[in-house]
């Protein structure tokens, strides 16, 4: 697969976006979630508007492979990675490592020291092999269903200083 290309999220995109965040937590969760804690979760994208004013009110970018969205991640105050969904057919295939780069990137450009993720048991692995560090295990309760998640971190790389030697 050629890497993805990326941009900054569309409000045209939310339609598209909110069936990849469905997809994506009813299938790549699957080993980690019963079906109505997926069901429950994967209904935060039921109310459309709401979900895509989630996503504009964070820095959203997309994925895409193909012309076709692949996937998205967004960041919420410069320091929370807030979401990573993949395309199922896509997972496992470098689209979330593209942009997991991307938003540690912009949250380090930023002047972000550290940033937090609230990863999924599905997500653990991931970003632990990106070297997050768990800091706590939680629990949240979406829909009337407790979902377990783990606070994960990661110190950034300071960006280079503007006007060095030369």
């Amino acid at each position: 697969m050629t890497s993805p290309g990326l941009r900054p999220y569309l409000p045209s995109d939310a339609p598209a976006l909110a069936a990849l965040f469905r997809a994506s937590v009813e299938e790549l969760a699957a080993e980690d979630y019963d079906t109505d804690q997926r069901e429950a979760w994967a209904a935060a994208a039921d109310d459309e508007a709401a979900f895509a004013a989630k996503l504009a009110s964070a820095l959203t970018i997309v994925a895409l492979v193909g012309g076709e969205v692949a996937g998205f991640a967004s960041l919420k105050d410069n320091n929370l990675f807030e979401m990573l969904y993949v395309r199922p057919d896509l997972a496992r295939q470098g689209v979330g490592s593209v942009l997991a780069d991307a938003i540690e990137k912009l949250a380090g450009a930023r002047g972000t020291k550290t940033l937090t993720v609230e990863a999924s048991d599905s997500a653990r692995d991931f970003f632990a092999a990106r070297g997050y560090v768990g800091r706590s295990r939680n629990t949240v309760t979406i829909g009337g269903e407790w979902l377990g998640a783990t606070t994960m971190t990661r110190e950034l790389a300071a960006p280079p200083a503007a006007g060095g030697p030369h």
